[in-house]
């Protein structure tokens, strides 16, 4: 009975970071959006200062960390020093300043769908460059994706979709989002040696470092000079107080978001956390395409699911190899 109960809190706090996580991601989409295609105002002015969502969001993601460290983190010594997280702290400004940027020029379902294929330059590197070998399971969840994506490219978007964009131009688009999953890349692999080389750090202190110097190295290009674009976004804010809501909102919803993966890998592991994430893009496309009036054509909901596809299997591929790792482990 007590095995029963403890089972089903498990699932009720899976279904709690399933919420959680759906919720605050798919409205700071929505607000992502918003502020890329919405004209604010009587005067009807775009917001054009994209990038300086990343330092906004940096800001509250470090007073968030800070908070959170000193409510719930009982260590005091053994983690990783703040500037450990210089070099991160660069690829992690300028990739996700990319990333946005992106939505000058394309929809929202086609940033989100071309951010889903993180496994292409992954397996590219790889295999050119490390000369890894992969399995052809691993091979046909790449081809689905790079030919899901690739086919959307190509496929004619809806003249309605287009009137929304800044500045359509779909190569430079693409572009962008490629260079972003690139630059996320070395972000990654910086983090992933930063905590094998002090490993009492937490996720509150990666964090904290991380947005530390995404707050330094934005403040020093948006405010480094009397014409810094920062200056204009703060102008815009102050003419359009919906803008500025906006742009608060989007923050506290990925401050909220962070707190929920954080808890998902602690109680389920990565591969939960990885699965909740990849469906909860999907969703975010759906609710795109209903809500905010970019509609697909029936190929383009083809290439969705042939990259959705290709990611569900990735998840399965994972999932068996730690079937297998976990009754190696019980045998030996």
């Amino acid at each position: 009975m007590e095995a029963h109960g403890s089972g089903f809190r498990r699932v009720l706090v899976l279904a709690f970071c399933v919420a959680g996580i759906w919720s605050a991601y798919i409205y700071q989409g929505v607000l992502q959006e918003t502020l890329s295609t919405k004209r604010f105002g009587s005067d009807g002015k775009r917001f054009e200062h994209l990038s300086f969502l990343n330092l906004a969001q940096n800001v509250v993601c470090l007073i968030w960390s800070y908070i959170m460290i000193k409510l719930w983190s009982s260590r005091s010594t053994g983690g990783a020093p703040w500037w450990a997280y210089w070099s991160a702290g660069i690829t992690n400004t300028i990739g996700p300043a990319m990333g946005i940027e992106a939505l000058k020029y394309i929809s929202y379902p086609a940033q989100v769908l071309a951010k889903s294929s993180k496994m292409i330059p992954v397996m590219l590197m790889g295999t050119l460059v490390y000369g890894i070998k992969y399995t052809f399971p691993e091979y046909l969840c790449t081809f689905l994706v790079a030919g899901g994506v690739s086919t959307f490219a190509l496929l004619k978007t809806s003249s309605k979709t287009i009137s929304k964009l800044a500045h359509p131009n779909a190569p430079l688009g693409y572009g962008l989002c490629f260079l972003n999953l690139a630059f996320d890349g070395f972000t990654n692999a910086t983090q992933d040696s930063i905590s094998a080389r002090y490993p009492k750090t937490s996720a509150w202190d990666i964090m904290l470092g991380m947005n530390l110097w995404g707050t330094i190295y934005n403040m020093i290009y948006m405010f480094g000079w009397p014409h810094g674009t920062g200056y204009h976004a703060i102008e815009f804010c102050r003419q359009h107080p919906e803008a500025a809501w906006d742009i608060l909102l989007y923050c506290l919803c990925g401050a909220v978001g962070q707190n929920f993966i954080f808890l998902t890998i602690s109680r389920f592991g990565s591969l939960a956390n990885t699965t909740i994430t990849t469906t909860r893009k999907f969703v975010s496309i759906v609710v795109s395409s209903v809500l905010s009036g970019n509609p697909l054509s029936s190929k383009q909901w083809g290439c969705v699911v042939m990259v959705f596809s290709g990611l569900s299997y990735q998840i399965y591929l994972k999932w068996r190899k730690l079937q297998k790792l976990q009754r190696k482990r019980k045998t030996t």
